[in-house]
């Protein structure tokens, strides 16, 4: 299951694992105008984990999950 809002500066994504156990803890993917970031909980260190992602890396991303093993340069 996923949410999706529109913030003043951002979009938000959350994404809730559901299912069977064991269940990770909730992703937020907060998409901005200059860079993308990632924050999940770790329950281990009771702190938020944040990446940082530009938009090109984002875009290689979405691009690299549906290719096979290789090295790849993506073109605009």
């Amino acid at each position: 299951m996923f949410s999706i809002e529109h913030e003043f500066d951002a979009t938000v994504v959350t994404l809730v694992d559901e299912g069977e156990t064991p269940l990770q803890e909730d992703v937020v993917v907060n998409s901005f105008e200059e860079c993308i970031t990632i924050e999940q909980y770790d329950p281990r260190t009771d702190t938020v984990q944040k990446i940082t992602m530009s938009i090109a890396q984002m875009h290689d991303l979405a691009a690299a999950i549906s290719l096979p093993e290789g090295v790849y340069s993506r073109k605009d």
